[in-house]
This record gives structure tokens, sequence and C-alpha cells, in this order.
């Protein structure tokens, strides 16, 4: 039996990487998915590898009025909102001393206003469903600890780990969960170039988009109706201490 059968969900940032293997996993579990990104050709693509499961749309996560044009769009095409992934987002490499006031803005406005935005505009169709609706905002293991040249970054995934709390606490007696993943360094687009060895690591290696995904389907599906408020850390072993070997 399909774990998210008959459930419709908007995964932001979902053309490729971590979002597309999200969006690929629920379909085969039998969701419908509104893939929104600014990646036109990826997007086009997934969808028309999916099928009628999943359609496209060309979204700005950081203009509000592209937010309402897409919870739109899920009502109308899908019938309702059942689930959001906002897993949109950049990194921006740079020192306190160097990085501008505008890359701040940027990242702040791409990786956390975005996430407010999100769930403001999916509100009203998520109180209507009956179908268990899930919140799922893609945080990072920068969402529990600093590093370094990245304070745009480690504020913003502090902020959406915070918020995503915050809105658990208002959303439950509407039944509404809201939970936060915790990616370690996996293997995307964006991270290309930047996995190297891993020995900090106690598994050694990065982790492949799909074991992102899996835990996506999870925390849709009935299995997880009892979760919410809660941090889910999968990294690796990164933030349970030094390996000796």
């Amino acid at each position: 039996m399909a774990r998210v059968a008959g459930k419709v969900a908007l995964v932001t940032g979902g053309a490729r990487g971590l979002g597309a293997e999200a969006v690929r996993l629920l379909v085969a579990e039998g969701a419908k998915v509104l893939v929104t990104d600014i990646l036109d050709e990826d997007g086009e693509a997934l969808v028309a590898e999916l099928g009628e499961s999943a359609v496209y749309l060309h979204h700005d996560v950081t203009d509000i009025e592209q937010w309402s044009a897409a919870v739109t769009m899920a009502e109308e095409t899908f019938g309702g909102l059942d689930v959001l992934v906002n897993n949109a987002g950049i990194a921006d490499f740079g020192s306190l001393s160097d990085f501008t006031y505008e890359r701040w803005d940027r990242i702040i406005a791409i990786n956390l206003s975005s996430v407010f935005y999100g769930m403001k505009a999916a509100l009203p169709l998520l109180k209507a469903s009956t179908k268990n609706p899930s919140i799922i905002n893609i945080s990072s293991t920068a969402g529990l600890q600093g590093y370094p040249d990245l304070a745009g970054y480690v504020a913003s995934k502090w902020g959406v780990r915070g918020m995503s709390k915050t809105a658990a606490i208002e959303l439950g007696p509407d039944n509404i969960r809201v939970n936060s993943i915790h990616p370690g360094m996996i293997e995307t687009p964006m991270t290309e170039g930047l996995a190297g060895e891993q020995k900090h690591v106690a598994m050694h290696r990065a982790g492949k988009p799909f074991e992102i995904g899996y835990l996506v389907v999870y925390l849709v599906s009935d299995e997880s109706t009892f979760c919410t408020g809660a941090e889910f850390i999968a990294d690796g072993g990164e933030l349970a201490g030094l390996p000796t070997s």
C-alpha cells in the first residue's frame, strides 16, 4: 500500500537535488505533487518523467504574491493541499567582515523568510485538510551548530528550526504537524566539490538525496502522526562527535 496515497504536496526547490528526489519518492508512494522552483528546464524535465502525478510552476519563494499563486494552483490542479515542504535554499560563503548587506538580505529572504511566507500562504488549505496535514521545513546541521564563513546560512537555518517549533505549538490544535529536517553534507548540485572525504563524520561519507527523501516521505505519511515540533537529523553521525579512525 502506498504510504502517502491521496495526499497533495507542494515542494519548493523541487527541480533538482534533494528536492527532486523527495518529489520522486512522494509520487512513487502515491502523492500528487506541485513542484516549484526557478530552474524551469530541470523542473519541466522532472514532471515529464513523473507523469500526471506532478506539475511544475515557476516560483520565486521570496515573492509573496507568487506564493498565493502556488497555493491556488495546487488547489485548482489537485483539489487541495495536505503537505508543504519548504526545501528551497541557497548557501553563500563569506567571513563576517566580507559578507555584504545585500548578500545577507538575499540569503535570509530565500532560506528563512520564504518559509514564513509559505506556511502563511498554505495555512487555509492545510487547516481544511482531513489527511493529517504536515509541514516539513528543511533546515541543516547548520541549524544546530555554527560553521565558519557561513554566518548568513547558519542564521537562516537556526531560524527555520525555531520557527518550526513555534508553528508546531500554534498549529497543533488544528492537527497540523510541523517538523524540521537537518541534513548533513548531501551530494547535490549545491554542494558539488564540497563533500571531500568527510573523515569528521562517523560514516565517513556524504549522504545521498534519497536518504533525505525517505525522511520526507515518513513525515508526510500517517506513520508519523505523533511527531511535531521535532528535529530529524540525517548527518551520518556528524553531530555525534569526532570519530577516532
